[in-house]
């Protein structure tokens, strides 16, 4: 049945609402056509329209799925703030129409509220409204709970990241007595008003999943959620429950929940738990079958009897205690009791020596154990260690162990995934465990080890399930062999591969072939290799191929990958002109093109990649002018999603708390068996330069990062005043170039500026003093300019910078360079000579100054001048001399400008 005609009518109302409403729609592109199936068309049927699902048999809408309705403006929420301050009312009353509504997600829209102050108790009169979310937007006033405890019928209730504060008023929500499901997390309550607690709550006989994760709530909400004894979810992530001012009466709460005789799953991730007092406490819990206490600071030093009596939960199936300080492994002697368990996650602690692994062979239904980020040494025992015959995750990567991996693997016919990276095992790269292993195999990853020999990909051949495969950081002592005499054609469809620092099929030159018809790739990292690109993959998000030999042009294959996220070719010998075929990488957010031998115009169709966070176009050969148009790149501020790679779909990469690869592509959709999903992670990494230092940005850091380099160049004209305008920019990098004019005083709008080097150029006038407010700066140099004046008071950043930084400006003054700012006539002293002070000629050159900026221009190894400002010395009789320095590529050309009285001589 087509849809109904009052249904029809009702969308496109909404729709012209919204379009008009949303202000980010006409602010940043008044074309851009909002839901565009939604047409006034009498051949098209609403029910077919995106967003939107009917209810087959009477036409009704039955859902609406209007969230994130800006995400193809790239206006996502992150972290509680938009990226555009342009939040909107909604206007209720749009959707009273429809009559038989189950589910409604307006989520991701930066609604702040409701038009003439109408709250959501009109939606009272949709009798099947089961499904509500309003999760990550704006709200603010409590008063909203007060309009949807009118909604009787609901089950469902998210309001997620909002900002919301204050007492959590629950006694609102009273009235939601079918009410399943509460999620009020990541907003910032900080607990309930006397006699209003959570116990009020009581009487939904229904509730059972209650998600308090990241807010403000104290320990002592504690005793009221008690009372909700039909809960079967409760997670407290991320509270207050161990902060300084909780503690004094903290003892033995806890232990208030032994009465929630239901619960099944507790959370209790990121409260700064450490006292161990809760492992006794909550093993009352006898239902529980997931148990997270990970991000705490539980130590565990003598505490056995504790341990022992959470062996009473003889149901718990995940116990995750990772990033702890556990440092004694005799707890696992009461873990080994608990014979339900199927996950264990010991991930980043402190524990040391040889793994117990005869006391987790009684662990029979176990199906994930993680130990990564520990300090485990030695070999594995084989008999024991396999003795797991149902491992589906083994993930022993950054510890300590050695030799070889124990044969018996070969026997784990239910592996997917294997991690022993970072480890010092060692042996034959193509030993027959790899050969032999089940072909369940999914995930990969034996990178920095040492092993030896020759590594080949046709031990693979059968493994059609293969998607992640790591074989980084072997020094150059494993060759990989990627094809066979007679070739082969693999079953499995990679999504990742990481090969850096290995040796490819040192005999042949050409591309593995098998690579080729790999179309699911997302990671593809080659660096440090030297192989010639050919690659099209459509769906490719991070390539690495830093390091290598190629030439020419960038192959215009890498601009269908408009999937794209990081683009790393640096340090290649690429050549001519940037296409400006470029802008069809939409989606790019890392463009690291540095030590190359580009040359010609930075193209302006960079400015239209604007979810760009770092580019770096340093030592290369660019000409011309900086382009206007950079302060259209958003470079991570608040209108652009910060490495927010994954938006939680399967087989996407989820970077929403920084830049880790979520790896959740198996192909097993039993959401319960496979619960480890979480877990396996592969880190995204770049390598940028900033405050002098090569530094490489990978986990949560990477998602902070934002940066611009176009030094050692050959760039002309002035700095353009609307760089002051990317806010959020965290190193800026000019230096090295031929920039004339003077410092622009919209710098001083930088406010999360770390580092900014303008030095050697030829830039004049002051140095904007209003540059003493950027609180953050830790690198400031403007060296070898044409500066003149007073440099900026020491105060505040300014007053940790040294003369280096403002050296080779003869005209600046004040401290802290020697050359003091008096109005007064003052002589330049007379510098004191050695006896040989006199014979020097003009034309001799401090060896220190002449090395210290050589090196910084030879270390480029690209075509470009330096300024005469940028090398100013004295020779002999009080003479000047600016030298000027010409590379080009294998010549150098030296000329002196002579100043000798105000005149200058060649």
């Amino acid at each position: 049945m087509g849809c109904l005609e009052e249904d029809r009518v009702g969308l496109l109302h909404l729709k012209s609402f919204l379009t008009i409403s949303i202000p980010s729609l006409t602010a940043y592109n008044s074309d851009y056509d909002l839901l565009p199936s939604w047409i006034d068309h009498e051949k098209s049927y609403c029910c077919g329209w995106e967003r939107v699902t009917c209810n087959s048999t009477t036409g009704h809408v039955i859902e609406l799925s209007l969230h994130n309705l800006m995400q193809d403006l790239h206006l996502y929420y992150e972290r509680g703030k938009y990226y555009e301050e342009l939040p909107w009312l909604l206007n209720v009353s749009l959707l009273e129409p429809f009559k038989e509504l189950r589910s409604l997600d307006l989520s991701s829209n930066a609604i702040d509220g409701c038009i003439r102050d109408e709250g959501f108790e009109k939606l009272s009169t949709l009798r099947n409204l089961e499904n509500l979310n309003l999760g990550y937007n704006l709200f603010d006033d409590n008063s909203i709970l007060q309009s949807l405890g009118a909604i009787t019928s609901l089950k469902t209730l998210n309001l997620t990241w909002n900002m919301l504060e204050g007492y959590f008023p629950a006694e609102e929500l009273v009235t939601l007595r079918n009410l399943n499901t509460l999620d009020i997390s990541s907003n910032s309550y900080n607990g309930t008003l006397p006699n209003q607690g959570f116990e009020r709550l009581a009487v939904l006989r229904n509730l059972e999943t209650l998600i308090l994760d990241g807010n403000n709530f104290g320990y002592s909400i504690i005793p009221s959620l008690s009372n909700l004894t039909s809960l079967m979810t409760l997670s407290l992530s991320g509270n207050m429950f161990w902060a300084d001012h909780e503690r004094v009466n903290a003892e033995g709460t806890f232990e208030r929940l032994a009465v929630l005789r239901n619960l099944k799953t507790l959370n209790l991730d990121r409260n700064n738990v450490d006292d161990m007092s809760i492992i006794p406490s909550l093993s009352g819990l006898t239902s529980l079958k997931t148990l997270n206490l990970a991000y705490n600071d539980l130590r565990g030093e003598n505490y056995g009897e504790g341990w022992k009596m959470l062996s009473r939960l003889e149901n718990l199936e995940k116990l995750d205690l990772s990033h702890n300080y556990l440092n004694d492994t005799s707890f696992l002697q009461s873990i080994a009791a608990i014979k339900s368990l199927k996950t264990l996650n010991l991930k980043y602690n402190e524990l040391t020596g040889s793994f117990p692994t005869k006391v987790l062979a009684n662990l029979s239904n176990l199906e994930v154990l993680i130990l990564a980020g520990n300090h485990f040494g030695g070999r594995l025992a084989t008999q024991e260690f396999c003795a797991l015959k149902k491992l589906e995750v083994l993930d022993l990567s950054y510890n300590y162990f050695e030799g070889i991996l124990p044969p018996c693997i070969n026997n784990m016919t239910s592996l997917v995934v294997l991690d022993i990276s970072d480890n010092q095992f060692n042996g034959n790269a193509s030993s027959s465990y790899v050969e032999a292993s089940g072909t369940s195999l999914e995930y990969i990853a034996f990178s920095y080890n040492q092993f030896v020999g020759i590594f080949s990909f046709k031990l693979f051949a059968n493994y059609s399930k293969l998607e992640v495969l790591g074989f980084n950081g072997q020094n150059n002592k494993v060759e990989i062999e990627t094809e066979g005499s007679m070739g082969w054609s693999p079953l499995f469809q990679l999504k990742i591969i990481q090969l850096s620092n290995c040796s490819l099929n040192k005999l042949t030159s050409s591309i593995p072939k098998f690579l080729l018809v790999q179309h699911k790739l997302d990671i593809v990292n080659l660096s440090h290799r030297s192989l010639p690109i050919c690659l099209n993959l459509p769906k490719l998000e991070h390539l690495y191929l830093q390091g290598n030999k190629f030439t020419g042009s960038i192959p215009k294959v890498l601009f269908n990958s408009s999937s794209l996220l990081t683009l790393d070719i640096g340090d290649n010998n690429f050549s001519d002109s940037i296409s400006v075929e470029i802008k069809q990488l939409q989606a790019l957010k890392v463009l690291l093109l540095s030590g190359n031998r580009f040359t010609g115009i930075i193209p302006n169709q960079l400015c239209l990649l604007r979810m760009i966070r770092i580019m770096d176009l340093s030592k290369n050969g660019f000409s011309g002018t900086i382009p206007q148009c950079l302060h259209d790149i958003y470079f991570g501020k608040t209108a652009a999603p910060s490495f927010d790679y994954f938006s939680g779909k399967a087989d996407s990469i989820n970077l929403f708390m920084g830049s880790t690869y979520t790896y959740k592509g198996f192909s097993n959709g039993d959401v319960d068996t496979y619960a480890y999903l979480e877990y396996v992670d592969v880190e995204v990494e770049i390598e940028f330069v900033t405050k002098y230092r090569h530094t490489s940005y990978k986990g949560s850091i990477l998602g902070y990062m934002s940066g611009l380099d176009f030094s050692c160049n050959n760039l002309t004209g002035g700095i353009p005043p609307a760089l002051g305008q990317i806010s959020s920019l965290h190193a800026l990098n000019l230096s090295y170039n031929q920039l004339i004019g003077k410092i622009p005083i919209t710098f001083s709008k930088l406010a999360l500026l770390e580092s900014l080097d303008l030095s050697h150029n030829s830039l004049s006038g002051e140095i904007p003093s209003a540059l003493i407010d950027l609180t953050f700066l830790e690198v400031f140099n403007v060296a070898y300019n044409n500066l003149s004046g007073k440099v900026p008071d020491m105060k505040a950043q300014f007053g940790t910078f040294e003369k280096s930084s403002y050296e080779g400006n003869l005209l600046l003054c004040g401290p802290p360079l020697d050359k003091s700012c008096s109005k007064g006539k003052e002589s330049d002293p007379t510098p004191t000579q050695s006896s040989n002070e006199g014979d020097r000629k003009w034309y001799e050159i401090d060896p220190m100054v002449f090395h210290t900026s050589f090196s910084a221009t030879t270390s480029t190894g690209s075509s470009f001048k330096v300024p005469a400002a940028s090398m100013v010395g004295k020779g002999s009789k009080g003479l000047t001399f600016a030298p000027i320095f010409f590379f080009n590529w294998d010549t150098w050309i030296m000329a002196y400008i002579l100043v000798d009285g105000g005149r200058s001589k060649w």
